[in-house]
């Protein structure tokens, strides 16, 4: 009894104190370890430590809470867990929705009767393989170079990676700051001024700023025009999905539940409509009783669901997924 009292008492010192759990320190070691963590010295080990010790509480309360019935998702401690929100938002978002944004190209709606209740472009062999953005703010070239994908793949048959490199070195012009930010249409605007963008395997992907490197005989796609869908509007989002293919969106990705997410259908409601990352919806559907976005993140497979999430759809544009949607046209 006397040895379970000390037990605790240290811990409740320990978080005093801002010391590291002892008690966690297998786990810490088994997680950096999975993850391949290394740190400069051991001040930033320090640092990571306390920050994963509250991400690894909230993951751990949320599931419980989860387990009553309380969340429709789970958390994990995947990649990210020592990492707070304004590192996150820093280091891995980029979104930046143009001063005095002002939409150009109406959306019209097609006219081919009832939607399906569930869309999956990945079936449809329309979504390549789950990129990782690294510590470059270019989630914005990588969501507009998925939809892309998507109709170069209805129109030719070929599913080919796009570079997302090309956008950050190229589309300054059109105010995007490559690893700084940008934005999805600013994107597109320079695909169809310049006749085209380069193949990843022919300009890959360096998570830096660079020179322009394109090259007209690797081109690898081209872009006639692109369309944004009415502000808000998920009914139009949905029909976009399931008529046309993947859509480019913005969303608020800085809630630590977000980058912490594992499974289920994401639904927090400190979740903003202040949208600062590019993803990439490429379906929708129902998950107990739940609608959901399916969304393609570029944080690499460890995010989420093998770098997916499932987004809560028809719930008052959560995280601000129907703001600024937008899909290119071949």
């Amino acid at each position: 009894m006397e040895l379970l009292a000390g037990i605790t008492l240290l811990s409740v010192l320990a978080a005093v104190l801002g010391q590291p759990d002892p008690t966690l320190d297998w786990h810490w070691h088994l997680w950096k370890k999975a993850h391949g963590k290394e740190y400069r010295h051991q001040e930033e080990e320090g640092e990571r430590r306390a920050t994963w010790e509250r991400n690894l509480r909230l993951v751990t309360l949320h599931n419980l809470e989860h387990s009553l019935g309380l969340h429709s998702y789970q958390l994990g401690m995947n990649h990210l867990g020592d990492m707070t929100s304004e590192e996150v938002a820093a280091l891995l978002t980029g979104l930046k929705v143009p001063r005095g944004y002002n939409r150009t190209s109406g959306y019209r709606p097609q006219l081919r009767g009832r939607v399906p209740d569930t869309v999956d472009w990945r079936e449809k062999g329309c979504v390549t393989d789950v990129k990782n953005q690294g510590s470059c703010g270019s989630c914005w070239a990588f969501s507009a170079v998925g939809a892309l994908e998507a109709q170069v793949k209805l129109k030719t048959g070929k599913l080919v990676s796009l570079s997302a490199q090309n956008l950050v070195d190229c589309s300054m012009m059109y105010g995007n700051k490559g690893c700084s930010g940008g934005f999805m249409t600013r994107a597109f605007q320079y695909i169809i001024d310049n006749d085209g963008i380069d193949s990843d395997e022919s300009y890959p992907y360096m998570a830096q700023n660079g020179t322009c490197q394109y090259n007209v005989s690797t081109r690898a796609a081209t872009c006639s025009k692109y369309v944004e869908l009415p502000y808000a509007d998920e009914a139009a989002l949905k029909e976009a999905v399931a008529n046309i293919g993947p859509v480019s969106v913005a969303i608020d990705a800085t809630q630590p539940t977000f980058f912490l997410y594992r499974s289920g259908v994401y639904d927090d409601p400190q979740c903003t409509q202040e949208v600062n990352h590019g993803v990439l919806v490429i379906g929708y559907g129902t998950l107990n009783d739940k609608d959901y976005w399916l969304v393609k993140n570029s944080w690499g497979v460890h995010f989420g669901d093998k770098g997916y999430i499932r987004m809560a759809r028809n719930h008052a544009n959560h995280c601000g997924i129907a703001s600024y949607a937008s899909y290119p046209q071949i």
